[in-house]
């Protein structure tokens, strides 16, 4: 998720839009203050370990820091005025428990558009309702916005309202973020598949409930939801005991492979995980970034200077770079816009002393998806260990020009002396639908 909709607003910014980018903390739920109260320390101190732990994953896979990072513990104040103009308009009620003030409902029937976002009917999910009413609900349909405190839930999970003391649900916390740093309407709001129904739903509930009909608009213009991490065709979780993290992946491969991996894929899509998979996309990455080494053009453009030349391929006629904003341009078409990477590519090498605007061209493209050319230093570095310090890979990539020409003129013998040649060198040769690709390995005497 955090790479998909880096990837949205990093085009959306090299389309020449401004964005505001607000990516919201939870740091206060059930999970929470269990792990918390396990650990013995407080709840402030394991949000900030964990929210740590991304911003590292965040820099190592090159997404940018959000404009704001909402924390939902600082939001109370805005989450208990949202709930009231809900109980205001009879959206929210709080019915007794045992004599004492239960939690705060959102009353799921009392609002029409609910099921707009996830096609789901009110009558279809009563249908499927399986659990008995929770105490304080006058539906098993409705949802939470103010929880009363436990008795034996720790002090820093408990604020003061005129509800009780207590703490808001997860739904409301997100809607009084957004709408603070927003305003009311916002353009795109974006998450995982899971979170259609019923984060989503319910969001859209209670922010249009508090600010309708006072403003006539939606919630939110468009939602955008990212597929699933599978692994064998099954989704990540940890319940299925394939789960694994950033750090894990970051311990096998480059940065760059592993974002490389997570957005050749449609946004939408799921995403099937495998070492396979991981090793086609460094193939790949390797092959653009070769293109680039060989031209000598673009890899060491920074500051100013890249952004020049990043809105140059933006205003480009060329084929490849039309195609590649016509593919980002409708709904983010990464697998399309790769295909005419690999074309510009392609030209570049064949082309780079007549036309070396194109690998300019070609290095834009690719930082507009935040792949910064890391692998060069990556490539290099595996060289070194391979003890290949003598070939570089320009004359790797020659030698498999060379081979493939020989093939063409079926001068197999030829090509298959290239092949062992580069291999006592260190440098293994893969043929795939792309073309050839090498990877270094130990080196052989």
């Amino acid at each position: 998720m955090l790479v998909a909709f880096d990837l949205l607003r990093r085009w959306l910014l090299a389309s020449g839009l401004r964005v505001t980018f607000v990516r919201n903390i939870t740091d206060i739920d059930d999970k929470i203050i269990r792990r918390a109260v396990e650990r013995g320390i407080s709840i402030g101190q394991l949000t900030d370990e964990m929210i740590g732990s991304m911003a590292a994953d965040c820099a190592a896979l090159k997404i940018l820091p959000p404009d704001h990072e909402p924390r939902a513990t600082a939001y109370v104040p805005q989450m208990l005025s949202m709930i009231a103009r809900l109980q205001a308009k009879g959206l929210a009620y709080q019915d007794p428990v045992q004599g004492a003030p239960g939690d705060v409902h959102f009353s799921v029937r009392g609002f029409p558009g609910y099921g707009q976002l996830s096609g789901k009917s009110i009558e279809e999910l009563r249908a499927g309702e399986r659990v008995a009413i929770a105490d304080g609900k006058r539906d098993p349909l409705d949802f939470v916005l103010w929880k009363r405190a436990k008795a034996d839930e720790p002090q820093d999970a408990v604020w003061a309202s005129d509800y009780g003391p207590g703490r808001p649900g997860w739904h409301i916390e997100c809607s009084a973020m957004g709408c603070d740093l927003l305003g009311y309407p916002f353009d795109i709001h974006g998450g995982g598949a899971d979170l259609q129904f019923p984060h989503h739903e319910n969001e859209i509930a209670q922010s249009e409930g508090a600010y309708r009909p006072e403003v006539d608009a939606p919630f939110v213009r468009l939602w955008m939801h990212n597929g699933f991490v599978r692994i064998d065709d099954e989704k990540m979780s940890k319940s299925l005991g394939n789960f694994f993290t950033i750090k894990d992946v970051l311990a096998k491969v480059h940065p760059e492979v592993l974002r490389g991996f997570l957005i050749r894929t449609h946004y939408r899509s799921p995403l099937n995980y495998s070492d396979v998979a991981l090793e086609e996309a460094r193939q790949s990455l390797v092959r653009l970034y070769n293109a680039l080494e060989a031209a000598g053009s673009g890899a060491s453009i920074e500051g100013g200077a890249a952004q020049a030349l990043a809105a140059q391929a933006m205003r480009s006629d060329h084929p490849q770079a039309v195609a590649f904003r016509q593919a980002m341009d409708d709904d983010l078409n990464t697998p399309e816009a790769f295909a005419a990477l690999f074309a510009l590519a392609n030209e570049v090498q064949r082309a780079v002393a007549l036309e070396p605007q194109k690998a300019a061209e070609l290095a834009a493209l690719l930082r507009g998806l935040g792949l910064t050319l890391g692998l060069l230093e990556y490539a290099a570095a595996e060289i070194r260990q391979a003890g290949l310090q003598g070939l570089p890979s320009n004359e790797i990539e020659a030698a498999i020009a060379a081979r493939s020409l020989a093939k063409a003129e079926r001068r197999f013998a030829d090509a298959d002396a290239i092949r062992a040649d580069l291999l006592t060198k260190g440098v293994v040769l893969e043929d795939g639908p792309q073309g050839t690709t090498w990877r270094a390995v130990a080196h052989r005497e």
